[in-house]
């Protein structure tokens, strides 16, 4: 066991899970939370509420992420800030980033409760709009702190829906998309650290029977948007030589992305959209349109994977007698964790007893972005049967419960090793 007399209060956490759950929770017990909704911003006001109540003061920035900062008994070093987000994807979990926020709650709260005197002092942090909206956009406050997104890029953007500008949204919010570059964006090593805690979203803990790990790397991810060109033509009378049909051959690319993860056990490549044209029961497909969403943290993977695919993609192009083009959508580079982070979140799981388990991230998160502005890291809680983005969403109890003391022991060691 570790050496610390702090314990974090697990029963506490689960009953604010439960709490901030009962917002966006919908008739079939999914959870809808989405940027700019009127649950946003009830679990804004509740988060505040609660972070007020343990001794923070509130701030929230141009962008509306919602910062915590301890009162009173601060220390003068930079931060250890720990955090994820508060919105969810339509109809989703319980889990999925509020598991995160509601951590580094407890985690701050056993800090001020305990008295500890630290180097650092440790700050919580929700980030706005981390999960894909409406307004068609992910992790939208880490973007914006890290300057990937400025002022000029979200004047562009708007809700695809209702049309509605992200300026007023953000306005309604409490942040103002105007002042970004002098209240949200932040100077590189302006924090000492970021730690942010998040359900793995897949199965290999659970599955392992294990409870935590550390994030070496957050994937990277490739998508492309292919057209398969064929011919229209009568569905009856055509006969199975004289056919360019665009959705067999898109059937076709769906199978060689398929095999390209056979290939490749560290890939996971989908297409998750597909719409052909002029998609009637009568006629032979003409045109269609789908998706690739290429995810690795392994360059040469990845490289590897592409090559095999273009030569698919020729293959299917000479028997099917289509003409296939691809457009690229998206090259976002892996982003490795710090490495000082890592080491500090196995030390704390071993001190724990856990076994010292280093896992990759194959879905995206903040702490992709907040690694460009400081040393960053990620636990992972093992998921009850990998289930994510939907209701039935969990993490267990006790794995919760040793993710939040592991996180303890990762802010205090941090704060011994890092510079001030």
């Amino acid at each position: 066991m570790a050496g610390n007399s702090l314990h974090v209060n697990a029963a506490r956490l689960q009953e604010n899970l439960e709490e901030l759950a009962k917002i966006g929770r919908n008739e079939s017990g999914g959870i809808d939370r989405q940027l700019a909704s009127p649950a946003d911003s009830e679990a804004r006001a509740w988060l505040k509420n609660l972070w007020e109540k343990i001794g923070l003061g509130i701030r929230t920035d141009a962008i509306a992420n919602l910062w915590g900062k301890p009162r009173s008994g601060a220390a003068e070093g930079r931060p250890i800030v720990l955090g994820s987000h508060h919105d969810t994807v339509p109809n989703g979990g319980a889990y999925d980033g509020a598991l995160g926020v509601l951590m580094a709650t407890e985690v701050v709260q056993t800090l001020i409760e305990g008295g500890a005197e630290l180097r650092h002092p440790v700050w919580t942090l929700s980030m706005t709009g981390e999960e894909p909206s409406d307004f068609s956009v992910s992790t939208l406050g880490s973007k914006v702190l890290c300057g990937r997104l400025v002022e000029k890029d979200l004047e562009q953007i708007r809700n695809r829906v209702t049309g509605e500008k992200l300026e007023t949204a953000i306005e309604r919010l409490g942040g103002d998309i105007h002042r970004v570059a002098e209240d949200a964006l932040l100077e590189k090593g302006r924090l000492a650290a970021f730690i942010e805690c998040h359900i793995e979203q897949g199965r290999r803990l659970y599955d392992a029977g294990e409870n935590i790990a550390a994030v070496t790397c957050i994937t990277g991810i490739y998508r492309e948007i292919l057209y398969v060109h064929g011919e229209a033509n009568h569905a009856g009378t055509t006969q199975l030589h004289d056919r360019r049909d665009a959705l067999a051959a898109a059937s076709d690319i769906v199978l060689a992305v398929e095999d390209l993860m056979r290939e490749a056990p560290d890939l996971a490549a989908t297409v998750g959209h597909i719409q052909a044209q002029p998609n009637a029961s009568n006629i032979v497909p003409a045109q269609v349109m789908l998706t690739l969403d290429l995810r690795t943290a392994n360059p040469e993977t990845r490289a590897a994977a592409l090559e095999h695919f273009g030569e698919a993609v020729r293959g299917i192009e000479q028997a099917r007698g289509v003409v296939i083009e691809r457009k690229l959508n998206l090259d976002q580079a892996e982003m490795p964790m710090d490495g000082d982070v890592v080491r500090a979140i196995g030390d704390a799981a071993e001190a724990l007893g856990e076994p010292r388990r280093e896992l990759v991230s194959m879905a995206g998160h903040d702490a992709a972005n907040l690694a460009r502005l400081t040393k960053a890291g990620m636990i992972f809680v093992s998921t009850v049967s990998g289930y994510s983005h939907c209701p039935q969403e969990a993490a267990p109890e006790k794995a919760v419960a040793v993710a939040a003391q592991a996180m303890l022991e990762t802010v205090l060691l941090l704060d011994r090793r890092l510079p001030i």
